[in-house]
């Protein structure tokens, strides 16, 4: 009778088992937001949404957030990397209606983790809420919202997580960091902000990236944790939608490979005008040329040396962006030695640069190939050709 009785208690435990995990009242979804037109959310967003059926609570945790606009050294600390990101905690309803402002669709995939592990999940989104740590340093490539909602799932998974495949096996044919965020800046028809990310970026992004790395975009973690497991069982669900929009229209603007190719073609035409009023305006033209590319070398090497941003080291645009044009730029039309050995050794950078565009360890933008070789005509007209910038007056 004994053994007829725990049988029995065993066949009910095993029986309630599941319902209990069903009746667990705590769900929690990972959100995917779709890319937006502007270059802040061109890359789409990720975060964590949990509800209580019981408490009545539905709410994002959102690790996206900074302080816009938060006293005058926002933009200093901007540029110097410094800005802190938060993680807020707001609700849903509040977070798919800006969503839907923007045209942004929405979609999510529910966790799928035990009560107890939810829990945890729980707790420690809640210990990341505290004011003491919900800063955070922001690294777009390495530590941003989407790395921390997916660390925060694959923390509290029951055993080590394996996600699918999101790039090509084979290490030889995976993308780079520089790649995927081309991909994105393409597909929003972005090419002047490919141009300044290009600029900006030295050749620490391109290197390849491994399987994990390439899900810090937040379509690349939709794809790479739908497959995720961990210990035998799925970590997520099915995906799917909450908020769907019309995908968003944008039109392809003039790139800069036009633009300055067609600024190119305009000054070697003019270069071989000898008109007074032509010649004033080359004389003109060439201080800019030099000083504003001088100027974006200073910058570069700020960003490099002056900054926290560590994508912006090893940059190899200052091959042909060498900050000492600003020091030469006044003293192009001075007849002195120095200018010609300058402009020279400008000359032969220049031109070993043209054949090495596509050797180079970094990936350097075409739109700048024509900057390029502005500064190879102007520095060659200069030294050789100097019945082209002869003065005003023939006298002098």
């Amino acid at each position: 009778m004994r053994k007829a009785l725990f049988f029995l208690v065993f066949l009910l435990a095993a029986h309630l088992r599941p319902s209990a995990q069903e009746a667990c009242p705590v769900r929690i979804t990972l959100l995917t937001c779709s890319p937006g037109s502007e270059l802040y959310s061109i890359f789409g967003h990720t975060a964590i949404r949990v509800q209580n059926s019981t408490q009545g609570v539905d709410e994002v945790y959102n690790y996206g957030t900074f302080p816009f606009g938060d006293g005058p050294d926002f933009y200093l600390k901007f540029i110097r990397g410094k800005l802190p990101y938060y993680l807020e905690i707001e609700s849903f309803p509040d977070f798919v209606y800006a969503y839907q402002m923007e045209g942004r669709s929405v979609v999510e995939q529910e966790v799928l983790l035990d009560c107890a592990h939810k829990q945890q999940l729980l707790q420690g989104l809640r210990i990341n809420a505290l004011p003491e740590n919900r800063a955070y340093r922001y690294d777009f490539l390495f530590d941003n919202c989407t790395t921390r909602a997916a660390e925060m799932i694959y923390r509290h998974a029951p055993g080590q997580v394996a996600t699918a495949g999101v790039i090509p096996a084979n290490r030889a044919q995976a993308p780079s960091f520089r790649k995927l965020i081309h991909e994105y800046l393409d597909r929003g028809h972005q090419p002047w902000s490919k141009l300044g990310i290009d600029l900006l970026l030295g050749a620490r992004i391109d290197r390849k990236t491994n399987n994990r790395e390439a899900q810090f975009l937040p379509e690349k973690l939709l794809q790479g944790i739908a497959g995720a497991t961990a210990s035998g069982q799925p970590v997520v669900g099915p995906v799917a939608s909450v908020l769907q929009m019309p995908p968003l229209e944008s039109s392809a603007p003039i790139t800069p490979l036009l633009a300055f190719g067609t600024l190119l073609a305009i000054i070697a035409i003019l270069s071989f005008v000898p008109l007074r009023a032509i010649r004033g305006f080359m004389r003109v033209f060439d201080f800019v040329l030099f000083a504003v590319t001088g100027i974006v070398g200073v910058v570069l090497l700020f960003m490099w040396f002056g900054t926290d941003h560590r994508d912006c080291a090893d940059n190899w645009n200052l091959l042909w962006a060498l900050p000492t044009h600003l020091v030469a730029a006044p003293f192009l039309r001075r007849d002195r030695r120095w200018v010609h050995w300058y402009l020279l050794a400008t000359i032969f950078i220049n031109g070993a640069l043209l054949p090495g565009w596509v050797f180079l360890p970094q990936q350097l933008n075409i739109g700048f190939l024509p900057v390029v070789l502005l500064l190879l005509l102007r520095a060659w007209l200069i030294i050789l050709k100097p019945h082209y910038n002869a003065p005003e007056n023939p006298a002098a």
